[in-house]
């Protein structure tokens, strides 16, 4: 452990799939983090006592919407949901909630203002009369959405508390967010503590891996079309290509195909028999991997029956063809005696085998071990570093050990901060992530309204993918995004107010792409009064996230002495540090650089007066250009007719200074602009 205790003086750590476009979440540990306490401390808190192990389910495995009561996943996976429920129904009143739910998500793909009315007036009538808890959360987010309802946190807030206090997760989630944006983190710890708990749970729980393939889908300002191209399922031309391989006999794509079919990946709904499949052909060909999941497969009984002896078997296979990470699987089979006889020192073996060859499990379960003690001295220091290998792999639960390490202050010091950041990211690979799916899927059949009802109500659980997705489709799509507000469909200001709210939130969340809108919302008047004080705040929020567009606006605002202090110093070091981040910026920033030279040798002159003017009349010149130019063809003639003004420009400068003695061109000083 010697190579652990060198880099924990600076670990850095990232959870990169949560949350792929925008900034990961940091977190760094210095020596001052690491509780001073005995390397064998018993007094460091108690010892767990449920188990947490790292790859495979009990048998009392229950499906998603039991382990998130109330969820939309009947509406959407009605099959999944009645292969794995004993009764054929539920009780009449979960009947008359769904069946307004669905009412109201069809109305909104539909953008018929009037049904939705009916069904949240149905909604409202559980929520009250009834009770319905489950009602109650789908009426605080309307109220906090503003839709059919009136715009109002307050009632939002007091639906979700009582929809909480009940046990709907989704409204634990809520609240949990809306403590954290405040920092509360007192409060907000204890929601997302039990969330994250409830979250690894499912990991152990469900016969489903807690695998997230989150999917941004806008790019910037366009849509990201690659990586929408890669969630089309079979529809996708490379997943096309790679089937008929597999067809032909390449045991990487038999792998490949069924590891997709079996994680639910690329826009495929989970099918173990199909993932079964391609798998036993792959082993026939020696491919190791599927070897490992097929070990994987029996042992958690998904799809097949439960055999822990074929699973050792498969495992054991996979481990002779140098498959580290199969060690892992093995190990819990010995420290959880499952088709073998219970066997700690075998288990810590193959653990430190994996571990010895990069695989997180290992180093997770290893953690585990020492920390409760088990067939080891309990050793909370040493449970910590493995711990903090594990999450640096990108290992969920470690994540969660972590966080809990901080909240108990046990072998770390307790930082609350940092456990409710910690917490939260595992609390979002919960259950309630389904909607992340069935938004995506409804974007991709083209129901846009479906698409950002259900990202805005990932929104509200805290989701920064989800407000980022949300306040896109509604700036892409404007009044055909079906934004519907408290008496139709949303105006144009309307809209707006609710796409800045979605952008700031996800700009709060490290989104530097929502830091640069919310900049231009507050330097345009978009969606809210023009600020230019604000709007610089918004750029140099991005600008810390190394944002070339950023850099290259507060560059301009001390250009022009809006928001901040006229300096045209500082105004051509953000242009330069624009063209060092991304070289693409290399014309803009040309041009910038241009009018800044004239700006300061030729102030009060024509040209830098024909400058000042262009952001008048840009919106004319753009439709102009589009409209008459483009459209007609004629792009060569105006680009020979600017050449022409321009030589004409020089030459004239030059028959200018020929009239003159040779005396060289002095800076003009001046005094920065009066404030308007």
């Amino acid at each position: 452990m010697q190579k652990y205790k060198l880099t924990l003086s600076l670990l850095i750590f990232s959870l990169l799939p949560l949350s792929l476009l925008a900034s990961p979440f940091v977190l760094v540990l210095s020596q001052d983090d690491l509780k001073d306490i005995p390397s064998t401390a018993t007094d460091a808190g108690p010892a767990e006592s449920q188990p947490e192990w790292d790859e495979f389910g009990d048998s009392d495995s229950k499906p998603e919407h039991e382990l998130d009561p109330g969820s939309w996943r009947p509406i959407f996976e009605p099959d999944a949901v009645n292969s794995s429920t004993s009764e054929s129904n539920f009780d009449p009143e979960m009947e008359q909630y769904y069946s307004a739910v669905e009412k109201m998500l069809s109305a909104v793909s539909d953008g018929e203002v009037g049904v939705m009315e009916e069904s949240v007036a149905e909604i409202e009538e559980l929520a009250s009369a009834k009770g319905n808890l489950h009602a109650q959360s789908v009426l605080g987010f309307l109220y906090g959405l503003g839709q059919i309802k009136e715009r109002n946190k307050a009632k939002a807030f007091l639906y979700h508390y009582f929809a909480a206090e009940g046990g709907n997760l989704q409204s634990k989630l809520a609240i949990a967010y809306t403590y954290y944006r405040q920092n509360m983190y007192e409060k907000a710890v204890k929601l997302y503590a039990e969330l994250a708990e409830v979250a690894v749970n499912s990991f152990l729980i469900s016969k489903y891996s807690p695998v997230i393939e989150p999917v941004r889908i806008h790019n910037g300002a366009e849509e990201n079309k690659e990586a929408l191209r890669k969630s089309r399922g079979e529809d996708d031309d490379v997943f096309q290509i790679l089937e008929y391989q597999a067809q032909k006999g390449n045991a990487a794509a038999m792998y490949k195909i069924g590891y997709f079919y079996y994680f639910g990946l690329r826009g495929l709904r989970r099918d173990h028999t199909k993932a079964l499949a391609w798998f036993s052909k792959a082993v026939e060909k020696g491919e190791p991997k599927s070897m490992e999941l097929l070990g994987e497969i029996y042992a958690r009984g998904a799809g097949v029956e439960r055999n822990y002896t074929k699973a050792l078997e498969w495992l054991t296979l996979a481990a002779k063809q140098q498959l580290y990470s199969a060690y892992n699987g093995m190990g819990y089979l010995y420290v959880k005696g499952y088709g073998v006889g219970k066997n700690y020192t075998k288990a810590k073996e193959y653990f430190k085998r994996a571990a010895d060859n990069e695989d997180a499990g290992g180093h997770y379960n290893l953690g585990v071990i020492h920390l409760k003690g088990i067939g080891v001295k309990r050793d909370v220091k040493l449970a910590c570093q493995y711990f903090i290998v594990a999450a640096n792999a990108g290992q969920p639960k470690a994540f969660y050990q972590l966080a809990k390490m901080f909240h108990m202050g046990v072998g770390l010091k307790k930082n609350l901060p940092m456990a409710v950041g910690l917490y939260k990211l595992v609390a979002e690979r919960g259950p309630w992530n389904s909607l992340s799916r069935w938004a995506l899927e409804s974007y991709l059949k083209g129901n846009v309204g479906k698409a950002s009802l259900l990202y805005s109500r990932m929104a509200e659980l805290g989701y920064e993918i989800a407000q980022s997705n949300a306040a896109w489709i509604l700036d892409k799509y404007a009044e055909h995004s079906m934004c519907v507000g408290e008496s139709g469909f949303c105006s144009d200001s309307e809209r707006h107010q609710r796409a800045h709210s979605l952008w700031w939130q996800a700009s709060e969340q490290g989104n530097e792409h929502a830091a640069l809108l919310i900049g231009d919302a507050y330097y345009f008047g978009r969606g809210t009064e023009r600020d230019y004080e604000r709007a610089a705040e918004a750029y140099m929020h991005a600008k810390s996230q190394s944002n070339a567009q950023a850099m290259f606006n507060l560059g301009y605002m001390h250009e022009h002495g809006q928001g901040l202090p006229f300096d045209l110093h500082l105004a051509k070091r953000y242009y330069d540090q624009a063209l060092e981040i991304n070289s693409a910026a290399k014309l803009p920033v040309t041009l910038a650089l241009t009018s800044l030279w004239i700006r300061k040798n030729y102030a009060d002159s024509f040209m830098v007066h024909a400058i000042d003017s262009l952001p008048e009349f840009y919106p004319r010149i753009e439709a102009w250009v589009e409209n008459v130019i483009l459209e007609e063809g004629n792009a060569t003639i105006l680009t020979l007719f600017v050449c022409l003004l321009t030589v004409l420009y020089f030459r004239g400068r030059q028959r200018r200074n020929a009239g003159e003695v040779g005396i060289p061109d002095q800076p003009i000083e001046h005094a920065p602009p009066a404030a308007n």
